[in-house]
């Protein structure tokens, strides 16, 4: 089986204003076989710095932001990880940790794997600057 890049993020959301805005267009993405979702996270600070976690599964969620509908699977953090994400967490904020395989890329994997190649190093460059370098043409 060739598997694509496996990725992650974590989105904060300063004063818990999460709205749930990305779950739709995280579920077009799944639904179009550009990402599988592998796993996926939602943690709350509290302003004593207190931290709740609730994992996704599909089965079980029921917070109306429309998780449940996401087709996916549960399991690759641990509670290290989970714990690394919620430090770099402000008070009174919560975050979203996904993780996921980009499975658009996978053919390019595959070959890169056959033909010997290793992936040495990658990233990802910020927004700001792509849109300053862009705007500087």
């Amino acid at each position: 089986m060739t598997i694509g890049p496996v990725e992650y993020i974590l989105v904060e959301f300063p004063e818990n204003r999460f709205t749930g805005e990305i779950v739709p267009a995280l579920a077009e993405l799944i639904a179009s076989r550009i990402v599988r979702l592998i796993d996926a996270v939602f943690i709350t600070k509290d302003e004593a710095g207190i931290v709740l976690y609730e994992e996704y599964d599909a089965a079980e969620i029921g917070d109306g932001f429309g998780f449940a509908d996401l087709e996916g699977e549960v399991g690759l953090f641990n509670e290290e990880d989970i714990a690394t994400a919620a430090a770099s967490l402000a008070p009174n904020s919560s975050a979203l940790l996904l993780v996921w395989e980009d499975l658009w890329a996978a053919p390019l994997a595959g070959a890169i794997r056959r033909a010997g190649g290793q992936l040495l190093d990658g990233g990802r460059i910020p927004h700001s600057l792509v849109v300053a370098a862009l705007e500087h043409d």
